[in-house]
C-alpha cells in the first residue's frame, strides 16, 4: 500500500475506557475523529479491570467524600496533589452518573441501592461494580456508543511516533501522528488535537495481568518528542494473580477479599483447618499491618513477595473456604469460570496467587486539563494524555484500588472539553506533513533476534526493577538496558518497521525511564522499596 496522508480534526490512540469517552465524546459534538488502536476495541487494560469504580454518590455526604479523598492521600504516601485528589473525588458522583446515562447497569443489592463493596486501603464500601467485570461492562457500553457515532475506526493499526508542527519544536505543538497499518505501511495522520490513551506497560515484566498491547507505547512516543514524564518509579504489582505454571498471571480482583478471602502460607492454611479461630488469625498478613488482607496493595505484595523468597515456594493462597460458596460464584462469576479451567472452585479450594506487574503510576505529566507538559513545565499545545498512560497527581507514589477508573473518566472529561477548544472548525492545521522516511529501508530480515532482546528485557525488569530493589541491581539493570536500546536502535534504522520492533524500541525507552527514576529516588515511598535505603 502507497503512504497516505489523511487528517481529521482529533486522532486518539488506544480503545480503553479514556480513549473511547474521548472520542465519543468528540464525535459528538460534530469533530471529524479518527480512533487508533493497535489491536481490537476491546483489547484493553479497562476491559480486564474486574474490580469496579470507587466515588462517594451521595454529595451531601461530607464524612465520607473526606474518607475518600483521605484513604486515596494515605494510599499515595505523601506524593499525591491533594488539590487533584479533592477535585477528583468531589467530581467521581457526576462523572459515575455520566456512565449510567451511557448505559452502564452498575450491580445494585436487593433494597435497590447500589452494591457497594471495599476494596484494600479503603475505609468504607465505595465501589460499585458489575459482578467481576466491571471493566468490560464499561467498555462494552462505550464501542456501542462508539459506533453509534460517525469515528473513523483503524483497529490493527499501530501509532509509531508523533509529528511536531516543527521537528524537535515542541512549543510549536504537533501535526498529527505516524501509525503503521495491518499490512506494514506507515501512514500520516493530521490533527488539530491528539489524544494518547495507551495504557500501561506491565509486558516490560515477564509475569503481569495486563493485555498483549501493554507495551508503554504512549509514554515512549512522548518522550521521544521531548514530553516530561514523571513518577515512572512506582509500578504497582497486583498481589493477587492467579498462580498457574505456564499459564499468564490472572487478576484475581481485591474485591474477593473485601468479600472477606484471606491470604495464607499452607502452613497457615492446615493451622487453620486444626483450629476454631477467626481465618484472619492465620494470615502472615496479621502481624504486618492492622488491615490485614486488606492493606493496600504495596504492603500486600511486598509481604507476599517476602514470605514467598524465605519459603521457597511459587505462591501463597487466598482462602475462601469459610465464606459461602454459591454467593462467591454469584458475585464473581469470571473468576470462578476461570477458577473451574484448572479445576479449582471458589469456597472449597484455596486459590494458588503470587504478585504481578500491574498498573504504572507514574507516566506522562498533564496539567489539570489533561494536556501534556514539555521539558521546561509549560504545556503542549494539542497533545493530551489521559487514563493510566498520564500522572495527573491523583496517585501520588501508590495507587488506591479502583481510583483508576474514576480518574479515567474525570481526567478525559476535563481534557475533552479542552480538545474541543483546540479542534474549533475555523482552526486550520499545516497540510505540509512529511511523510515516514521509508527511502533506503528493507523489510526485517531476522525476527529472532527482536524475539531474543524482547525476553532479555523482561528478565531484567523482573529479576532487577520488581517488587524489590537494590543499587548494584539498578545499576546494572541501566547497563543491560542501554546495550538492548542500541541494539534496537541500529535495526530501527535500517528496517521497515514491524509492529514486534515498534513495541521493542518503546519498552526499551520506558523501561530506561522506570530505571533512572528509580535509581535517582533516594528514599523508598509507596510502591518504591529499595533495600539499600
Amino acid at each position: 500500500m502507497v503512504q497516505r496522508v489523511m487528517q481529521f480534526d482529533a486522532v486518539v490512540v488506544g480503545s480503553g475506557i479514556a480513549g473511547l469517552t474521548m472520542a465519543v465524546g468528540l464525535a459528538r459534538e460534530g469533530r471529524d475523529v479518527a480512533l487508533v488502536t493497535k489491536k481490537q476495541l476491546e483489547d484493553s487494560s479497562t476491559n480486564w479491570a474486574q474490580g469496579g469504580i470507587a466515588g462517594v454518590l451521595d454529595t451531601t455526604n461530607e464524612e465520607s467524600i473526606e474518607k475518600h479523598i483521605q484513604d486515596t492521600l494515605d494510599a499515595g504516601d505523601g506524593l499525591c496533589d491533594e488539590d487533584v485528589v479533592r477535585s477528583v473525588v468531589l467530581e467521581a458522583a457526576d462523572r459515575i452518573q455520566s456512565l449510567i446515562n451511557e448505559g452502564v447497569i452498575f450491580d445494585r443489592a436487593s433494597d435497590g441501592n447500589f452494591d457497594l463493596v471495599k476494596e484494600g486501603g479503603h475505609q468504607e464500601k465505595r465501589i460499585l461494580h458489575v459482578k467481576d467485570r466491571t471493566g468490560a461492562a464499561i467498555e462494552g457500553t462505550l464501542i456501542k456508543r462508539l459506533h453509534e457515532e460517525n469515528v473513523t475506526i483503524l483497529e490493527g493499526w499501530m501509532a509509531v511516533d508523533l509529528i511536531l508542527q516543527k521537528q524537535n519544536s515542541p512549543e510549536e505543538g504537533i501535526s498529527g501522528i505516524w501509525c503503521l497499518d495491518p499490512e506494514g505501511e506507515v501512514h500520516s495522520i493530521i490533527s488539530n488535537a491528539l489524544i494518547l490513551a495507551t495504557g500501561g506497560a506491565g509486558k516490560l515484566w515477564r509475569e503481569t495481568t495486563n493485555p498483549s498491547v501493554a507495551t508503554g507505547d504512549g509514554i515512549a512516543m512522548a518522550h521521544r518528542a521531548s514530553v516530561k514524564t514523571k513518577h515512572m518509579e512506582f509500578i504497582q504489582f497486583h498481589p493477587t494473580a492467579l498462580a498457574i505454571p505456564g499459564k499468564q498471571p490472572f487478576l484475581i480482583t481485591e474485591a474477593l477479599r473485601g468479600a472477606g478471602a484471606i491470604l495464607m502460607t499452607s502452613e497457615g492454611l492446615q493451622e487453620y483447618r486444626k483450629s476454631d479461630k477467626k481465618p484472619d488469625h492465620f494470615s502472615f498478613m496479621r502481624s504486618i499491618d492492622s488491615r490485614g488482607s486488606l492493606a493496600t496493595r504495596d504492603i500486600v505484595a511486598r509481604a507476599t513477595d517476602r514470605i514467598l523468597k524465605q519459603s521457597g515456594e511459587p505462591h501463597v493462597l487466598l482462602v475462601t473456604e469459610h465464606l459461602n460458596p454459591e454467593e462467591l460464584k454469584s458475585k464473581f462469576p469470571t473468576i470462578s469460570q476461570r477458577l473451574a479451567k484448572y479445576g479449582l472452585e471458589l469456597g472449597p479450594d484455596p486459590i494458588p496467587v503470587t504478585p504481578a506487574a500491574h498498573y504504572i503510576v507514574g507516566g506522562i505529566e498533564v496539567d489539570s486539563r489533561g494536556q501534556c507538559k514539555t521539558f521546561d513545565g509549560s504545556t503542549y499545545k494539542g497533545l493530551f494524555a489521559v487514563g493510566e498512560v498520564a500522572c495527573t497527581g491523583l496517585h501520588g507514589a501508590n495507587r488506591l484500588a479502583s481510583n483508576s477508573l474514576l480518574e479515567a473518566i474525570v481526567m478525559t472529561h476535563r481534557a475533552l472539553n479542552k480538545a474541543l477548544v483546540e479542534t474549533e472548525k475555523n482552526q486550520e492545521n499545516d497540510t505540509g506533513v512529511p511523510l515516514w522516511r521509508a527511502k533506503g529501508l528493507d523489510n526485517l530480515r531476522e525476527h529472532a533476534p527482536i524475539k531474543a532482546d524482547r525476553q532479555a528485557l523482561q528478565t531484567i525488569m523482573s529479576d532487577d526493577v520488581g517488587l524489590v530493589r537494590r543499587n548494584e541491581r539498578l545499576q546494572r539493570a541501566q547497563r543491560k538496558i542501554l546495550h538492548i536500546t542500541e541494539e534496537i536502535d541500529r535495526i530501527w534504522r535500517s528496517s521497515k518497521p514491524s509492529r514486534k520492533l515498534v513495541e521493542l524500541r518503546n519498552m526499551s525507552i520506558v523501561s530506561s525511564l522506570v530505571i533512572d527514576a528509580a535509581i535517582s529516588r533516594k528514599e523508598n515511598v509507596g510502591l518504591h522499596y529499595n533495600l539499600d535505603q
